[in-house]
């Protein structure tokens, strides 16, 4: 096969060409962001939904979406900003999905004393408070006291105000103090 010169093709070949050189630089732009941000995300989803397993489907559900419209946000200044708003949105779409499947109990476990646990341990009964409240409130802990963003960051990615990120922020930490009792939470 003879190559032609790129002045002997046409301006369709050119300009195929040109969009294929494109497309080939954002797929790579692409790639280094999913593997800049994709730990990170993974992480919050967890701690989001409690389960390894849906926490990556969460977080390949929200790179997913992003690479549908990567075109249009690759030169945006805060991809990280956008990264967690759609996984945000990604958690709260599969709990209106899965929300009947909750498991109601008669009565609260008992609480969980801090003094013989180990660290595993201590991890275990965090995610599973965490897991008990509303998933807005669950939001803003995460990233309100886990990714230790601002008040107003917290609101801007949620779309909340920041009155309602800070009200919200406190009673949930309210609830989980209640939950885990005092002598958990001095320690």
């Amino acid at each position: 096969m003879t190559r032609v010169p790129t002045a002997a093709r046409g301006p369709l070949a050119r300009w195929t060409l040109a969009r294929q050189s494109q497309q080939a630089a954002r797929d790579e732009e692409f790639t280094a962001f999913v593997a800049s941000v994709a730990p990170r995300l993974r992480r919050v989803a967890y701690l989001m939904c409690g389960d390894w397993h849906l926490a990556q489907d969460l977080t390949q559900t929200t790179l997913a979406r992003m690479y549908a419209s990567w075109s249009r946000i690759w030169r945006n200044a805060n991809l990280e900003a956008y990264s967690r708003r759609v996984l945000m949105n990604a958690v709260f779409d599969q709990r209106k999905r899965r929300s009947n499947t909750e498991l109601v109990l008669a009565e609260l476990p008992e609480p969980v004393r801090a003094g013989a646990q180990s660290t595993t341990e201590l991890h275990v009964t965090l995610v599973t408070a965490l897991a008990t409240l509303p998933a807005r409130d669950q939001a803003i802990v995460v990233l309100r006291y886990w990714e230790d963003h601002s008040v107003q960051t917290v609101a801007d990615i949620l779309g909340l105000s920041t009155t309602l990120v800070t009200t919200r922020s406190a009673r949930a930490l309210s609830k989980l103090r209640a939950m885990l009792g005092e002598e958990f939470v001095l320690t």
